[in-house]
C-alpha cells in the first residue's frame, strides 16, 4: 500500500512526501482508516512503530479539510510532547497548522496567549493542562480530537487522577484516540470510562516485540561485580549508542562519574536534573556527543532516540512492565536491539516473574574475561538442579 492511497488533502500529502514517507508502517496502515471514519480508537504499539503519525495524519487531514478546528494530544513528558509537536509540524506545516506545546517549567503568559490566538493542535503534558483548565485559562480550547499517547506510561508516572480531571473540561462530543504499549487493568477501565464504542487495534504483540527483535540476554553475578560485568559488556559490544538503567538517583550519578573517569562518554539523567540541563543531556545524546546514557525509569519516560543498539539493566527492575518500556527503547521501526540484564541470585526470582508476566524469552549467557565472572551463572544453575 502507499501513502497516495489515503487520499490526504494536498497539502497535508505534500508533507508526507518531503518527509520521505513512502508506504505506511503496519500500525498507520490500519489505525488511519479508522481515525479517518471519526470512531474512537485503542492501539496498542510501542513507540517507534510510526503512532504518531498515524494519529498525526487523519487528525491533520481533518483540519485542513476544514472538518475539526481543534486538537488535542496528551503526552507523559515535555521531551515526549517537544518530539511529537515537531513531528506534527513537519508533517502540516504545508496546511499552515498551528502547533504548540503546553508543559510545566515554564511561565503560563505565552501558551495561554497562543491558545486563544487560536492554535489548532495542542500537545500538551497532564499537570500543566489540567492546571489551565481548572484555572478556566483556556475554556475557548474545546478540541474535537483527543489522543492520550503512552497512556501507560502516565500510568505509571501518576497522571491517572489528572486524564480523569481533564476529561471533564472536554467537550462529551469528541473523537478519542488511546495509545499503549501495554495494557493493564487501570488502562482498559480509562478506556472503557472516556471513549465511546471504541475500535481496538493491536499491531505488535509484546511477544513479537520483545522476543522476535530483542535479543534479551541475562548474566549470573555476584552483587560486587555490577560495575566490572558492566564495563567488561561495554568494552566487548559492538555498541552505537546504549542506555545503562539505574534504579536510584544516587547510583546513576555514581555510575555516570566511574564511567567517564575510565574514558566512556557518559551523561547521566534523572528526575533532580534542572530542564535546561535535561535537554542538553537529550540533545546531546541524540547528536551522539554522549554514546552512553545512564538513566532512571522515570526520566527515561518518553525518551525517543533512534539508533539505541543496547539497553542494559544495571539493575533489574521494579516490576515487569518497567522492563517491558526499558527494553523497547532500542530494537524500534523494525531495527534489531539488544536487552542485557545483570542478575543476582537473589534477584533470580523475580527475573523469572518477569518472564513469566511479558513472556520474555531471555537466555542465561557467560561473561569471559573478569574475575570469577564467568563462574556465578554456572554455579547458580547448578545449585537450582539439585535443588
Amino acid at each position: 500500500m502507499k501513502f497516495s492511497e489515503f487520499n490526504f488533502h494536498r497539502d497535508i500529502a505534500k508533507g508526507v512526501k518531503i518527509a520521505g514517507f513512502k508506504e505506511p508502517s503496519p500500525i498507520q496502515e490500519e489505525a488511519i482508516p479508522i481515525i479517518a471514519s471519526g470512531s474512537d480508537l485503542v492501539g496498542q504499539a510501542h513507540t517507534g512503530t510510526g503512532k504518531t503519525a498515524a494519529f498525526g495524519l487523519p487528525m491533520m487531514d481533518k483540519l485542513a479539510n476544514g472538518e475539526i478546528e481543534r486538537a488535542l494530544v496528551i503526552t507523559p513528558t515535555r521531551e515526549l510532547a517537544t518530539q511529537v509537536a515537531d513531528e506534527l509540524y513537519h508533517l502540516g506545516r504545508f496546511a499552515g497548522i498551528r502547533t504548540l506545546t503546553v508543559y510545566g517549567g515554564v511561565g503560563y503568559g505565552r501558551q495561554i496567549a497562543l491558545i486563544h490566538k487560536g492554535v489548532q493542535i495542542v500537545v500538551a503534558t497532564p499537570g500543566r493542562l489540567k492546571d489551565l483548565y481548572k484555572k478556566g485559562k483556556i475554556d475557548v480550547f474545546n478540541p474535537e480530537i483527543v489522543v492520550l499517547d503512552e497512556a501507560d506510561e502516565m500510568l505509571d508516572m501518576g497522571f491517572l487522577d489528572e486524564i480523569k480531571e481533564i476529561f471533564e473540561y472536554i467537550p462529551q462530543n469528541r473523537q478519542t484516540l488511546l495509545f499503549s504499549a501495554t495494557m493493564p487493568e487501570p488502562i482498559k477501565q480509562l478506556a472503557n470510562d472516556i471513549l465511546y464504542q471504541p475500535e481496538f487495534l493491536s499491531v505488535v504483540g509484546e511477544e513479537e516485540t520483545t522476543n522476535n527483535v530483542i535479543d534479551q540476554r541475562y548474566y549470573m553475578i555476584n552483587e560486587n561485580q555490577r560495575d566490572e560485568a558492566l564495563i567488561k559488556l561495554l568494552e566487548t559490544e559492538e555498541t552505537n549508542k546504549c542506555i545503562v538503567f539505574c534504579r536510584m538517583k544516587r547510583e546513576v550519578d555514581r555510575l555516570t562519574e566511574h564511567l567517564q573517569a575510565l574514558g566512556f562518554s557518559a551523561g547521566g539523567l534523572h528526575g533532580d536534573l534542572e530542564q535546561r540541563d535535561r535537554e542538553i543531556m537529550i540533545k546531546s545524546y541524540r547528536r551522539s556527543e554522549i554514546k552512553i546514557m545512564v538513566a532512571t525509569d522515570v526520566a527515561a519516560r518518553g525518551l525517543d532516540v533512534k539508533d539505541v543498539t543496547h539497553v542494559f539493566n544495571f539493575h533489574i527492575p521494579f516490576d515487569p512492565q518497567s522492563y517491558v518500556h526499558r527494553i523497547g527503547r532500542t530494537g524500534r521501526a523494525g531495527k534489531s536491539g539488544q536487552a542485557i540484564t545483570l542478575v543476582t541470585t537473589e534477584e533470580f526470582r523475580e527475573l523469572q516473574r518477569i518472564q513469566k508476566e511479558v513472556g520474555a524469552q531471555m537466555r542465561l549467557a557467560t561473561l569471559q574475561g573478569g574475575d570469577g565472572l564467568d563462574d556465578t551463572g554456572r554455579e547458580y544453575l547448578a545449585e537450582q538442579i539439585r535443588d
